[in-house]
């Protein structure tokens, strides 16, 4: 079985990942493998320069500050590269939930709904946390300024859209406690996969 994990911007859902992690479920970062896919791929590099009008590897690497400041003010062009980039994405987790050992395997993605990657997993997690503590989170890690870390969460479907359109929510605020809602969630996948089996 394939679960799709997803949150917005902050929501602390690589920390929720991490326990599943401690399960023995094997997560695929597809943040991660976007990056790999882009900088291993000369192909995708060239077509993403022409798409942004820019160099965008002039350091050797991808210039992800750049490349986020041009796509997140213009919706076409962050539609475009998304048709450039998911595609390749789905294609490699494919590739590797297909290797996996687990009863199940997770697809983390911020932009699990907004990419179309739901339609690739048979169920989905979504990981709340109030929106001030969202911005704090990220402030603290990456001292992104407060107005573009709110920007980031315009651009990313409203939490209200994500949890009528997910399978399982995992509250993450500060007083909530994600381990229990981990393993009843776990359980609950496990036990439809005993019923399907």
């Amino acid at each position: 079985m394939k679960i799709g994990i997803t949150g917005g911007i902050g929501s602390g859902k690589t920390t929720v990942c991490r326990v599943f992690n401690t399960l023995g479920i094997p997560v695929f970062d597809s943040d991660k493998e976007a990056q790999m896919i882009i900088n291993a791929d000369t192909s995708v590099r060239a077509n993403l320069n022409s798409i942004a009008g820019v160099d965008l590897f002039s350091s050797g690497t991808l210039d992800r500050k750049l490349l986020a400041n041009i796509i997140f003010n213009d919706g076409e062009m962050l539609l475009r590269v998304n048709e450039l980039i998911h595609p390749l994405v789905f294609d490699h987790f494919h590739a590797w939930a297909d290797e996996q050992k687990s009863p199940y395997s997770l697809l983390e993605s911020a932009i699990l709904f907004e990419s179309g990657a739901w339609k690739i997993v048979d169920k989905t997690i979504s990981v709340m946390a109030p929106v001030d503590e969202r911005i704090r989170r990220v402030s603290a890690r990456s001292n992104l300024p407060e107005t573009e870390i709110r920007d980031r969460i315009k651009n990313q479907i409203s939490d209200g859209e994500r949890v009528t359109r997910s399978d399982f929510v995992i509250n993450n605020g500060e007083e909530d406690l994600i381990i229990p809602a981990v393993l009843q969630i776990h359980e609950s996948i496990i036990n439809q996969i005993r019923i399907k089996d």
